[in-house]
């Protein structure tokens, strides 16, 4: 008997030690929200003279599609509250009917909604279709590429997800999820996260997450390839499907007595944002919002270390000013500026490779010949990982 007690006592102080680091964690992650609060009363938010500044996210899904126990009014709920202007759906297609046109579709409270879809071609290739079709289904009997040139003759956005599974890298897509934050969370620790879940995840669900972002690499590296010799867009991914948690007695109507849910909408749309510009002569629908996207005008913000708006990224050559995704004859001159609107570092990379360095508010630097230029900004002050996961990605401005 008292050896057993000995072996329980013994259970019980490793269990107890073992929660050490954890509670030091909640004490480092509630100073973390304590900078960034401080440095939330400092931000300077610039308004550009010619756009319009949006913010949403892209990749989202409902019990519609299945895999996920999301419903509509949950989302709708989730977007208005994180005053979202726009969320791009991407529901899984059905082969029994159009799950595009039967998700959100239109303006509900503050929040402007488009139907799109998550496909799969005969290659294994996946996308996100915008706006859907009712071929979505369908669609997996087609090679890649043929597959992109139907989109593209119909207007529809080409945009290339999971990238680390993609295989057609020839085709002509408009873009690639470079960060996805589902796919982020699968490269968690399970047993850290689990420690985190229970000390720190109550209190500070957004940064608790955002403290295992890692800056996709590899994504990035096959988009600057890509983009030293066509243009293309990049963007994050919310990939949210709010079905993880657990409930404890309910019905099939949807009642439950006691509902954790882990990935909120809510939670998620709060942690990597898209901040699309259009023209201030132009409300925001669904075709200025496909436009913008084509075009290449938005930045990704991980919003969840602070707000981004406000940052800009352009080009001037002679008295002509560009935008992010503007396409720029190579000459003489051409200067680049990116303004934050908070204290950071700045890194302008051409092709990928970093060629110029600053930290304050701003950044400026002149063209080193023909290339993608592109912008990422990091909050050093904030300490690790964010002095290694970007706060903000520019898409680039091209000099042909």
């Amino acid at each position: 008997m008292k050896i057993l007690k000995r072996i329980l006592l013994a259970f019980f102080v490793i269990i107890l030690l073992a929660q050490i680091p954890f509670i030091y964690r909640r004490y480092q992650i509630g100073n973390l929200a304590a900078k960034i609060a401080k440095l939330e009363k400092g931000r300077v938010h610039r308004d550009d003279a010619q756009y319009k500044e949006y913010k949403g996210i892209i990749h989202a899904h409902t019990s519609l599609g299945g895999h996920s126990t999301g419903t509509f009014d949950e989302l709708i709920a989730a977007a208005n509250s994180n005053d979202l202007d726009f969320v791009l759906m991407t529901e899984h297609w059905s082969d029994a009917f159009d799950t595009s046109a039967m998700t959100l579709n239109g303006i509900y409270g503050k929040t402007l909604f488009v139907g799109g879809n998550e496909i799969d071609t005969a290659d294994g290739d996946r996308f996100l279709m915008v706006p859907g079709s009712t071929d979505a289904a369908g669609l997996r009997n087609f090679p890649t590429n043929a597959v992109v040139e139907k989109l593209q003759a119909e207007s529809r956005l080409a945009l290339i997800t999971y990238p680390e599974r993609f295989k057609s890298w020839d085709s002509n897509f408009d873009g690639i999820e470079v960060f996805s934050l589902h796919t982020n969370a699968k490269q968690m620790n399970p047993l850290t996260a689990f420690g985190d879940l229970i000390w720190s995840y109550t209190a500070y669900p957004e940064l608790t997450l955002a403290s295992y972002f890692k800056r996709p690499d590899a994504n990035l590296q096959k988009f600057d390839e890509i983009a030293a010799v066509r243009n293309i867009s990049l963007f994050a991914g919310t990939d949210a499907h709010s079905n993880i948690g657990f409930h404890v007695f309910g019905d099939d109507s949807g009642y439950k007595l006691i509902n954790i849910k882990l990935d909120p909408y809510a939670t998620i749309f709060r942690l990597a944002r898209t901040h699309i510009l259009v023209d201030k002569n132009i409300s925001l629908t669904r075709e200025s919002l496909v436009e913008a996207f084509k075009n290449r005008r938005f930045f990704t913000g991980f919003d969840a270390i602070g707000d981004t708006r406000g940052f800009s990224f352009t080009a001037s050559s002679g008295a002509a000013t560009s935008q992010m995704g503007d396409v720029i004859a190579n000459s003489t001159g051409i200067k680049f500026e990116a303004t934050a609107p908070a204290n950071a570092r700045f890194v302008l990379l051409k092709d990928g490779r970093p060629i110029a360095f600053e930290t304050g508010t701003a950044v400026s630097a002149l063209a080193d010949g023909a290339g993608a230029y592109r912008v990422e900004v990091y909050c050093d002050d904030l300490g690790p990982p964010f002095d290694k996961m970007p706060w903000i990605l520019s898409n680039p401005i091209y000099v042909r």
